[in-house]
């Protein structure tokens, strides 16, 4: 279901982390309220999802803690760069996401930021996180894999 792979798409920040850190088991498509100097940024590749991750508050989406760097060109009033940026979703999908989100183990992560057709996107999976042991394995079930490809 990524949409990441369409065309008319950008990617304008990823976290790569994610997919190792967990299991992804669901992704939703979600519109991002920006700034405008936060827009500009994001084109100029000012952006990092590194801690990032996604809340429920009183039936809205907020994605915390994600980085958009100032705009060089902006005004004074930029914008802060870790502040709380809201989600866009229909409501059906934010209920499925906050009962989901409550069981034990389950977390809502955004795993990249694009444009498609000039408006901004983010990328949001519910995940349950790995155990380092867990990662251990599929690293070495991928490079086993690797080497009996050659």
């Amino acid at each position: 279901m990524a949409k990441t792979e369409d065309k008319g798409c950008r990617i304008a920040c990823s976290n790569r982390k994610a997919r190792h850190d967990y299991e992804i088991l669901d992704v939703f498509e979600a519109g991002l309220v920006l700034e405008g100097s936060e827009v500009k940024s994001l084109r100029n590749g000012g952006g990092a999802l590194t801690d990032a991750y996604a809340e429920i508050r009183d039936g809205e989406v907020f994605m915390v803690n994600s980085h958009i760097a100032g705009y060089s060109s902006a005004s004074y009033n930029d914008h802060e760069p870790r502040r709380p940026r809201k989600l866009l979703l229909h409501a059906r999908e934010i209920r499925k996401l906050d009962h989901k989100a409550r069981e034990k183990g389950f977390t809502l992560v955004p795993l990249s930021i694009y444009f498609l057709h000039g408006l901004a996107k983010v990328e949001l999976a519910l995940a349950r996180g790995r155990r380092s042991y867990d990662k251990r394995d599929r690293i070495m079930k991928r490079d086993l894999s690797r080497v009996s490809d050659d």
